[in-house]
């Protein structure tokens, strides 16, 4: 599978600049996206749609960095997109959901009930319903009884592609989950935000004290976070050659990603190859 790393959402918190690091996926049967970053109907309405948090987070709302533009860059159609599996209901990872309405949508049945079904008051606060007015076809998994690399909780998602494999990592929200993607070469595992910054896993590098302040805040559970934080150390510190960890939001990260997969010409806003579909 052909992956293509597209940044659908820079944010400019005080103290620190962000991405939201979004996977593309060539498969035999179509796109996948991975987290789909803030949408145009955001850009349109961010306060109905994304809402009080924008003033924190800063986001530049710039349509050329919307997922469905990407695609379309990339020499797709929107259609093109197939699926869309999430790592959970923030806005900053839903909002360009209502780009790619015929998608289906998969998300860990705990995620659903906790921004959909039956949210607590706390998540009445946190997700914005505005961004699922459009009645996207989500289709809801409980990864268990399946190993991935010691995460006990894993299922591959075989309806959407071989080699597609939801993780369910709760803590940061209900029922947040990472990605892992078989590129052939080696595996990619797109934690979301199960931590901001590189720095968590490598302490070499400093994490701004604003992105800790904010996922501490944040936090669903935070005892989880931080057993999340150890598990995801762990397997950074072992170093396998097949398996390259990134988060959501860390930009060096991204930068790193873009510039080693996407081979010359063809990363997402400069001129495309031929597409197959």
């Amino acid at each position: 599978m052909r992956v293509h790393h597209l940044n659908c959402g820079t944010m400019r918190p005080r103290g620190a600049d962000l991405v939201c690091h979004v996977l593309l996926i060539e498969t035999g049967s179509g796109l996948v996206l991975v987290d789909s970053g803030y949408g145009l109907d955001d850009i349109a309405d961010p306060g109905r749609r994304v809402g009080p948090s924008r003033h924190y987070v800063r986001p530049v709302l710039d349509p050329r960095e919307a997922a469905a533009r990407q695609v379309e860059r990339l020499g797709f159609r929107r259609d093109d997109v197939r699926h869309i599996v999430l790592t959970h209901f923030d806005a900053d990872h839903i909002g360009g959901l209502s780009d790619f309405p015929q998608a289906q949508v998969h998300v860990t049945a705990a995620e659903a009930r906790g921004a959909v079904h039956s949210p607590s008051w706390r998540e009445r606060l946190r997700f914005r319903p505005a961004q699922w007015a459009h009645g996207p076809n989500l289709v809801e998994h409980s990864p268990d009884g399946e190993a991935w690399r010691g995460f006990a909780a894993a299922m591959e998602l075989t309806d959407v592609a071989p080699g597609i494999v939801l993780i369910s990592l709760p803590g940061h929200t209900r029922g947040h989950a990472c990605v892992a993607v078989d590129t052939g070469a080696r595996w990619i595992l797109h934690a979301g935000d199960a931590f901001y910054h590189r720095g968590t896993l490598d302490p070499r590098t400093p994490v701004p004290v604003g992105l800790r302040v904010m996922e501490t805040l944040i936090a669903h559970d935070l005892k989880k976070v931080r057993d999340n934080h150890a598990r995801l150390t762990e397997l950074y510190r072992r170093a396998d050659p097949d398996l390259a960890i990134i988060c959501a939001h860390d930009p060096a990260l991204y930068e790193k990603m873009r510039t080693e997969t996407d081979p010359p010409g063809n990363a997402a806003g400069s001129p495309p190859t031929r597409p197959s579909h």
